[in-house]
């Protein structure tokens, strides 16, 4: 058995996942006091056929680093699986400031929808800074620190590719 903490809504939430595999594709997984029987099939990079008990899902995989993103019909789900030994080391961390300008960046190639700040805010960890549309999707890009904004890049409307310079924060 492997034991997984999975953080959902941006972190905020946490739920302990066990998962034991009973055969080639097959796994009992626990969440809470749930219990599981999960038949996984792989079809290609990032599309799974899954039946959850009963029930049968095709499942998209967008993995962005330890994050993914778990299109399921037409929801996505954000989360972040953590084993015991990452979740410590990102507690740990989470100990430490970030200090100097800190520069933001698009995940991936999109268009601006929105600028949410100004040179001169003051901005807090987690707030929203600008908004990037990929792939169908609005990506809300969050300061990664309290302080000021000293630099914005970009303007709605405009198209950027991945890993363009949104905006600073120091």
């Amino acid at each position: 058995m492997t034991t997984y903490v999975a953080l959902l809504d941006g972190g905020r939430r946490e739920a302990t996942v066990q998962v034991t595999q009973q055969g080639p594709g097959l796994y009992e997984v626990r969440i809470g006091d749930r219990v599981h029987v999960v038949d996984a099939f792989k079809h290609d990079y990032g599309t799974l056929s899954l039946i959850v008990d009963t029930q049968s899902y095709t499942a998209t995989l967008d993995e962005r680093g330890a994050k993914v993103h778990v299109r399921v019909n037409d929801s996505v789900f954000p989360l972040e699986i953590l084993d015991e030994r990452k979740l410590r080391m990102r507690r740990a961390s989470a100990r430490f400031t970030i200090a100097g300008k800190q520069t933001v960046t698009s995940p991936m190639p999109g268009r601006i929808v929105k600028v949410l700040v100004r040179p001169g805010d003051d901005v807090r960890q987690g707030q929203g800074l600008v908004v990037v549309e990929a792939m169908k999707m609005e990506n809300e890009m969050k300061s990664p620190k309290d302080g000021k904004v000293v630099e914005v890049h970009v303007q709605e409307g405009q198209t950027v590719e991945g890993n363009a310079k949104l905006c600073a924060v120091e």
